[in-house]
Order: structure tokens, then C-alpha cells, then sequence
């Protein structure tokens, strides 16, 4: 039985729980974002990030040619080597991977992006960021049967070689249905998806597969991203997808035990 953890990159997540729960487990993939880190690193670089919002309402950042760099500095460099330390710091054997060793994540670039600027439809020039076309599971398997945990991030790659920013979370559905997993857990900075995005009372805590669209409207911002990729991973054959926080001193039992959106 093998499942995956994607833990979440934005301001207010917490990671040293999250792999403190993981110690003592087997079987799994642990995909990371790293938002925060790749804002922290741009900034000091002198490339702040530049977001836009597409017409169905999913917010992105722009991925040009600089802020790609960026992503693989930060993400495939600085926290994917932080969590593979840490993980070693803890006795637990991991491997760093981003989605363009082994031909891990195959993407397409988005050549035809567009966003809302001033409640006008534009094209997003210059933009190198992708969506996920599969996840190739064989180097995931042949490390796990080693015994070793695999850690995912992005960027990928697209089939002329062509580096491009992808999303973590659908990058995680991804790798969900490639390795045949039982459960995808969504671990972010909130409690899971809410009626009311202020409201922490507001959490939904079921969802049928088949009723992911009626939630849509409430999945707001990066919230609407997670839910897109558990709607993937659900359509992939994953079993179960589960949206929780990091919070807490437990937070993959707790979202193994359903606290937080489930979605089945």
C-alpha cells in the first residue's frame, strides 16, 4: 500500500511535524510546494513574483525565463536538500528528486495562458509554466523497494526538454496515480476547504467524487488548485484524497483519520 503526502509551501505551514509523523511510517512519497521560499528567494534576488488570475478564477504566478530560475534555486536546490537533512536528522533515508530526473513529471507548456487584468482578458506573454501531462513511476518504485523516501518537487519537463514551472499540488495528484496510491494527502495551512474562507468553522468535511464541481465555487485562490488536483487524482484511481492542516503535533494521522476535507 503506498500513498502520498504533499506538503504545502506557503507562508504558515509547518514542515518539522509533518516529517516527525512520517519517521515512523512506510510506503509513502512526500511532494513539497515551496511558495514562500521561492517569494523569499526572488525578492532578495531582486525578482519579486508576479501573479495572475485566469478566467475560471485559479490564481498562478507568472513563471518567466528569471523567476524560472528562481523555482529550481529554491525548490530543486535549497528546501528539496533542507528536507532530505532533516529527513537524514531523523534517521529516515530519502532522495531528492525533482520532476526532471528520471523523466519523472512529463509537461506541456501553457502556450496559451490568459488572465484577467482590469476585468479584460489578456494573453500572458513569456510564461514557462506547464501542466502535468503523467508521472512516470519507475524511479519512484525502485526507491521505495529500496527502502528509501522519495521527495518530489518541481519544475518538469516537457518532451523536447523544455524546463517549465509546474503546480505541487497537481504535481502531487500526479504522482498519486502513477504509483497506484490508496490516499493523497493535501497538507496546507488551513484546517481544508471552507464555505467561507475566513470562517475555520466552515470546513467541509466530506466531499463525493462525483460532487467536486458543486464545491468549486468556495475553493478560492490556491485553494482551487487543491481541489482541481484532488478531482485528478480521484479520476485516476487514487481512493481517497484528503485536504488538513500541518498543524498540530500529528498532522498525517489526523488527515489519515479524515480531519479535514475528505473527498471520496
Amino acid at each position: 500500500m503506498t500513498w502520498v503526502v504533499k506538503v504545502g509551501g506557503a507562508a504558515g505551514n509547518r514542515l518539522a511535524p509533518v516529517l516527525d509523523d512520517l519517521v515512523s511510517r512506510r510506503d509513502y512519497v512526500l511532494v513539497h510546494g515551496g511558495s514562500d521560499e521561492v517569494d523569499r528567494l526572488g525578492a532578495a534576488l531582486g525578482r519579486p513574483a508576479e501573479y495572475y488570475t485566469s478566467p475560471s478564477g485559479v490564481t498562478s504566478r507568472k513563471s518567466t525565463p528569471a523567476h524560472l530560475e528562481t523555482v529550481v534555486l529554491a525548490l530543486a536546490g535549497k528546501l528539496q536538500t533542507t528536507i532530505v537533512a532533516e529527513f537524514a536528522a531523523r534517521g529516515v533515508r530519502a532522495v531528492g528528486l525533482s520532476g526532471v530526473d528520471g523523466g519523472l513529471l512529463l509537461a506541456r507548456r501553457k502556450e496559451g495562458a490568459r488572465a484577467v487584468v482590469d476585468g479584460r482578458v489578456l494573453r500572458v506573454a513569456d510564461d514557462w509554466s506547464g501542466t502535468i501531462e503523467r508521472a512516470d513511476p519507475t524511479l519512484l518504485t525502485t526507491l521505495l523497494g529500496a527502502g528509501y523516501v522519495p521527495v518530489v518537487g518541481p519544475p518538469a519537463a516537457t518532451p523536447r526538454g523544455e524546463l517549465v514551472n509546474v503546480d505541487a499540488d497537481r504535481a502531487a495528484a500526479a504522482v498519486a496515480v502513477a504509483v497506484g496510491a490508496t490516499d493523497l494527502l493535501l497538507l496546507t495551512n488551513v484546517s481544508g476547504l471552507r464555505r467561507d474562507p475566513d470562517d475555520a468553522a466552515s470546513v467541509i468535511g466530506h466531499v463525493a467524487r462525483d460532487r467536486i464541481e458543486e464545491v468549486l465555487p468556495f475553493a478560492a485562490g490556491r485553494m482551487r488548485k487543491k481541489v482541481v488536483a484532488a478531482q485528478e487524482a480521484l479520476r485516476g484511481g487514487v481512493g481517497r484524497v484528503v485536504i488538513a492542516s500541518t498543524a498540530g503535533p500529528t498532522p498525517v494521522g489526523q488527515a489519515l483519520a479524515g480531519n479535514g476535507t475528505v473527498f471520496a
